[in-house]
């Protein structure tokens, strides 16, 4: 991939004053494929590099890494995946993309093929049988389909199919199999650039998993901070795996998700440090961009019952969970307290939406440490 984007954005300078280089979505990997691989179609040289434009103009090229020709029958075109300097599970993935002809009136049908999945529930911007193959790459590459078809007399009625090397082993990283697309990752994007450490793929997946909870009926839904947390929300309550929002430190997407999307319950369930976080105001929990704010617990400890000594050890304390071991041997519910400030955070934020509240916190063993049972919405 030669080429850094063309315009950027205030995001995208600010990113470059970072240090940090931006990537490329598997959508444009795809599409650069299916441009090279069409224009071979139709009788021209592979271009390499490919160059495609973005939905928001830049024009980046693409080096192939593959490429193949039947004669009238199919192309084949691959790049490798560069997520540049963001931490994604797709980079150095070899992207495929193979165009045959269809007849006249067609138009462009795409198919999954190896290492791409196919979507199993409702819920996702895709039916259900249908390759998953968002709606933007889809719409990138039909729009790039149709250009090579004017440039080099081609009628854009093809079969685009996108196969990724080791996909389907690489989407049990993903949560994809949480949401029913079996088989393979997902073709993803909708500006066809990866910020480095944007997270908006970890976000849009927890949207995805609301969206697909609500598609099957669940009322009841659980945001965790993680894998131990999951399983004390599946011990407590018995929730199916379609209703476990992977949150991670997400509370914030979780929440203003829910307010546009509600679900009659969220229960909310994490360690006991980060739902502290929560419970003095803080949305995203990631130890980067927030800390445990030990005054606020001894504050709580306070109201809670606790004499002026206590409070002073907790605020001078190591750790969040010692903060509970001091308080629970003094019989100060802290760890109670917590869970319950943590809920009225969340209604908060969820700002009357019909979604009633209940939050457990765990210590590093899975222990449950303090509870907040459900409280309805909160009005005003």
């Amino acid at each position: 991939m030669a080429e850094a984007p063309g315009t950027a954005s205030g995001r995208e300078a600010q990113l470059a004053r970072t240090g940090l280089r931006p990537g490329w979505t598997t959508g444009a990997c795809a599409t650069a494929a299916t441009t090279a691989a069409y224009t071979a179609l139709l009788g021209a040289e592979f271009p390499d590099p490919v160059t495609i434009t973005l939905p928001k103009g830049q024009r980046p090229a693409f080096a192939l890494a593959e490429e193949r020709l039947v004669a009238g029958r199919e192309a084949m075109a691959a790049v490798v995946k560069d997520a540049g300097d963001d931490p994604d599970v797709t980079h150095g993935a070899l992207v495929r993309s193979t165009v045959r002809p269809l007849p006249p009136g067609s138009g462009v049908v795409f198919r999954a093929g190896p290492g791409v999945g196919t979507v199993t529930r409702p819920g996702l911007p895709l039916p259900v049988g249908e390759p998953a193959i968002n709606p933007v790459p889809r719409q990138l590459m039909r729009a790039h389909v149709a250009e090579v078809a004017a440039r080099f007399g081609g009628s854009g009625d093809v079969e685009v199919e996108i196969s990724v090397d080791h996909g389907a082993e690489l989407a049990r990283s993903t949560w994809n199999p949480r949401l029913g697309i079996l088989g393979g990752l997902s073709i993803l994007g909708t500006t066809g650039i990866v910020v480095p450490y944007s997270c908006s793929a970890w976000i849009e997946s927890i949207r995805s998993g609301v969206d697909v909870a609500r598609a099957a009926g669940r009322t009841h839904v659980a945001g965790c901070t993680g894998s131990t947390s999951e399983k004390v929300a599946v011990a407590v309550y018995g929730l199916p795996e379609d209703a476990l929002l992977d949150m991670g430190d997400f509370a914030g997407a979780v929440l203003k998700y829910l307010r546009r999307h509600p679900v009659d319950r969220l229960t909310i369930a994490g360690g006991f440090a980060k739902l502290s976080k929560l419970a003095a105001g803080h949305l995203d929990l990631h130890s980067a961009r927030s800390q445990v704010d030990k005054g606020h617990l001894a504050e709580l400890a306070r109201q809670g019952g606790a004499d002026e000594a206590l409070a002073t050890a907790v605020a001078q304390a190591n750790t969040g969970l010692e903060t509970v071991q001091l308080c629970a041997a003094r019989g100060v519910p802290l760890g109670d307290l917590v869970a319950a400030a943590a809920r009225d955070e969340a209604l908060a934020v969820l700002r009357g939406a019909p979604v009633a509240v209940d939050v457990i916190c765990i210590d590093r063993a899975g222990t449950i440490v303090g509870r907040a049972e459900p409280r309805g919405p909160r009005r005003g």
